[in-house]
């Protein structure tokens, strides 16, 4: 009877597999999750708030801008005609690209049209979306950035119809013998005779009330903004 080779039963090898751990955001101290600043996928909100009076409260704004998401918030309390405005600056400079800058309302961020446009093309060409909450307006949407560009086209066209009737003004008063610019406070009677008080040694005050203007106005006209030579100041 043939011999029949012995079974080997293979060792088996016990293995673990080491589960890979799992990441967890970081949440700050307004409960939103944010990661690292590097990953443009995810989007820090940044708010921005404004009043131009120190009477007007920006509870409302801040209110609005946390129910929003937004990690931090700068503000200003100045009129939005002003150029300077050092929470925006802050705000600009605290930005990255991947985050969004957050407004209540539109005309907080910018003093015109033309403005809003300038900021917020800056705000695209360095990768961060704008959002205002009020009129629902977001450039990380489709539909934001076609607003966007419709805005700017419009500002545009504004700016060109201001020139062209700017240009058609000035010709057609020149085609009317008028000089554009601003009108002479005095006439050139009124300039005469405040060159004859001022010889006579009248005080500026006094030719001032007489012809019914300002002393400034007086040394402008009697020499280039300077109270002339001997002039007496009251």
């Amino acid at each position: 009877m043939p011999r029949q080779a012995p079974h080997v039963v293979p060792k088996l090898v016990a293995t673990t597999e080491i589960p890979e751990p799992a990441v967890t955001p970081f949440c700050d101290n307004m409960g939103m999750a944010t990661t690292d600043k590097g990953n443009a996928s995810i989007r820090d909100a940044v708010g921005y708030a404004r009043v131009s009076t120190s009477d007007q409260d920006l509870a409302l704004q801040r209110d609005a801008l946390e129910k929003a998401g937004c990690v931090k918030i700068f503000t200003d309390t100045a009129s939005g005609k002003l150029s300077e405005r050092p929470g925006l600056g802050q705000a600009l400079g605290f930005l990255r690209p991947g985050d969004t800058l957050t407004v209540w309302k539109l005309d907080r961020l910018g003093r015109s049209l033309r403005n809003l446009i300038d900021v917020v093309t800056e705000l695209e060409e360095r990768g961060i979306a704008f959002r205002s909450l009020t009129e629902g307006f977001d450039t990380a949407s489709p539909g934001g950035r076609l607003i966007f560009h419709v805005f700017g086209s419009l500002a545009e066209f504004e700016r060109s119809l201001i020139i062209e009737r700017t240009k058609a003004g000035l010709e057609a008063a020149r085609s009317r013998g008028r000089k554009g610019g601003r009108k002479p406070v005095l006439s050139t009677e009124k300039v005469e005779v405040a060159r004859r008080m001022h010889v006579a040694g009248e005080p500026p005050a006094k030719i001032a009330r007489v012809l019914g203007c300002g002393r400034t106005t007086i040394y402008r006209y009697l020499d280039q903004g300077r109270p002339p030579a001997g002039l007496r100041v009251r």
